[in-house]
């Protein structure tokens, strides 16, 4: 529900409090409206109603909650206030902004039942009008724009709820985002805040396939594994994986206009990174902040467990916000699997019979209600945009077979495997390329051949190729040693460990090589290529493989990723290999 005021209607009391759930006696209330429980108003969700019992989960600390205290009916589903004023903001699970409830508190420790607009209502905003009086607009039309940021234009449209008509009223001008800007024949009023429930998608004309990659300048996924605009991908990996910083990698770079970032029950000092780092970070794509085109959702994992559930809807109706705007949004979700236990937790409250593991047997549903708010979308009022949403899973132990990574990998089209061995090891990001896939690889090639290369998708197919024989050929070499191999498999694993460590491996704290181009992916790849060929070449001419290794040049392939001027550095490298590979013969 909006954090505004709410006509409140006749109140129920409190029989039983178990953690975060609530259950309540002669409320009149309807399911998934939201209500204030105890004396101290505490924010709540109605999940069940049975006679004129009413179960509620509380979003927050329930202690000191007593039976006999008031619960309060809104008799609105829990929404959240849309309009200028999102980005650059960091809010809580129910879109209360947390430094506005820390100016209001004096502290950074919140007490319980404080509330605030989830978005400034006395603020003024400069609205310029993109319609005349006589002009008739409908649902979703854009009748004016607000400079949100220094990044992004905020769209001001007809709300979804409304019909539409002839515009009768309109002016320029400095305005509050509850005062009217546009005013329509049928007497309705058109301002910059909407409402919308959370739970429920807004409205689209059509899910279309997407086929424009989201460009994340990490080599791993946008040369083996890519994700489409509009697509929807899971990163699961054990502790200390990178998970995290891989979701960082794809906030900073990908190519999203906009980027909404939920920390789902993730630990207080990754959140703390994000927080601290945005702010400081340039946009690659403008220069600008990078919080210029960020929200941020925080519920880490010392917050009410019950805000779990409501923070990723929470994250995914401000995403679908700005599609309806007809720009591109990314929304990373870190992590699913602590939402999923939330709803493990309730459900056991609510004494429900377990379905695997102890999770409620609605979690696949609730996990496909998620990620089917993702898409490309074709928006009502004419205009094109996209959801991407990321979801991080952490599996107890690294087990893929646990449920939460299994109802993931159902829904989800790209799968990006992290794996704890290939950390310690040190090769970041950690992604494990014999176990992630991508389905949208075929109809992203069309993109990648006209914007990059004609053999994209040869140039792939080749690397995957040799990596594919690398992990065969390694069983043997466990057994009998390397240099038991014929001299082509030897330098086959030769081939794949430039492939590993120059082309797979990339350092997210370089300057240069935390972000890599689809462009110098691409020539990194050929370059591994050229040496693949011409050393075979030698060889088949009788040059021992040992010497063919040696070449002074081979070594440099593991620097490309840290030139900034990568092309002369490319065309230079790749004649030094030929030629002194060729010398040899």
């Amino acid at each position: 529900m909006s954090q505004t005021a709410q006509t409140v209607r006749e109140d129920g009391i409190i029989s039983s409090v178990s953690g975060p759930v609530v259950t309540a006696r002669d409320l009149d209330a309807r399911m998934n409206d939201v209500v204030y429980v105890g004396d101290e108003g505490l924010m709540g969700e109605v999940i069940e109603i049975e006679g004129d019992t009413t179960t509620i989960q509380v979003y927050e600390e329930t202690s000191g909650i007593s039976p006999g205290e008031p619960v309060e009916s809104t008799g609105e589903p829990l929404s959240v206030d849309l309009g200028p004023g999102l980005l650059d903001t960091i809010y809580d699970g129910v879109q209360r902004p947390l430094d506005v409830l820390e100016d209001k508190m004096g502290s950074p420790y919140l007490d319980r039942g404080v509330d605030a607009p989830g978005i400034e209502l006395d603020k003024e905003w400069e609205f310029e009008p993109e319609v005349e009086e006589g002009d008739v607009v409908e649902t979703g039309d854009v009748v004016g724009i607000v400079e949100e940021t220094i990044t992004i234009d905020h769209k001001v449209m007809v709300p979804p709820d409304y019909e539409g008509g002839e515009v009768v009223a309109v002016e320029s001008g400095s305005f509050t985002v509850d005062e009217t800007v546009v005013e329509l024949d049928n007497g309705e009023e058109v301002q910059m805040r909407q409402e919308w429930p959370v739970r429920e998608a807004r409205p689209t004309v059509e899910k279309k396939t997407p086929r424009t990659p989201l460009v994340s300048g990490q080599r791993i996924l946008d040369g083996l594994f890519p994700i489409a605009k509009g697509g929807t991908a899971a990163i699961p990996g054990p502790f200390g994986s990178g998970k995290t910083v891989t979701q960082h990698q794809l906030a900073k770079y990908a190519d999203a206009d906009i980027i909404i970032y939920v920390g789902c029950g993730e630990r207080g000092n990754e959140m703390t990174e994000v927080i601290d780092d945005f702010p400081e970070l340039e946009d690659p794509s403008t220069g600008n902040p990078l919080m210029a085109r960020t929200s941020l959702i925080a519920n880490t994992s010392n917050m009410p467990v019950a805000a779990r559930e409501s923070c990723v809807y929470t994250g995914i109706t401000i995403a679908e916000f700005y599609r309806d705007m007809g720009y591109d949004v990314a929304l990373m979700a870190d992590s699913t699997s602590r939402w999923a236990e939330a709803m493990r937790e309730i459900s056991s409250r609510l004494e429900e019979m377990p379905g695997e593991e102890g999770y409620p047997a609605y979690l696949a549903a609730r996990l496909s209600q998620f990620y089917e708010r993702a898409g490309y979308f074709e928006n009502v009022n004419g205009t094109e945009g996209s959801v991407s949403a990321i979801g991080a899973v952490s599996p107890p132990g690294g087990d893929f077979s646990e449920p939460v990574t299994q109802n993931t990998l159902r829904i989800v089209k790209t799968f990006w495997a992290l794996d704890a061995d290939l950390a310690e090891r040190r090769h970041f990001p950690s992604i494990n390329w014999n176990e992630s896939y991508s389905l949208y690889k075929d109809q992203l090639d069309p993109w990648f051949q006209d914007e990059v290369a004609d053999d994209w998708p040869e140039k792939r197919q080749w690397a995957v190729d040799v990596l594919d024989e690398e992990t065969e050929l390694q069983e043997i070499v466990q057994l009998v040693g390397k240099d038991a191999l014929p001299e082509d498999q030897q330098l086959t694993l030769e081939v794949a460990r430039y492939l590993r460590e120059a082309y797979l491996q990339q350092n997210a704290f370089h300057p240069v090589d935390t972000y890599c181009p689809p462009e110098k992916t691409y020539l990194m790849l050929t370059t591994i290529q050229t040496f693949n060929d011409e050393a075979f070449d030698a060889l088949e001419a009788g040059v021992p493989v040992d010497e063919i290794i040696d070449i002074d040049a081979a070594p440099n392939i593991n620097r490309i990723g840290v030139q900034e001027d990568y092309e002369e550095y490319v065309d230079e490298l790749k004649s030094e290999i030929t030629e002194q590979l060729r010398s040899l013969y």
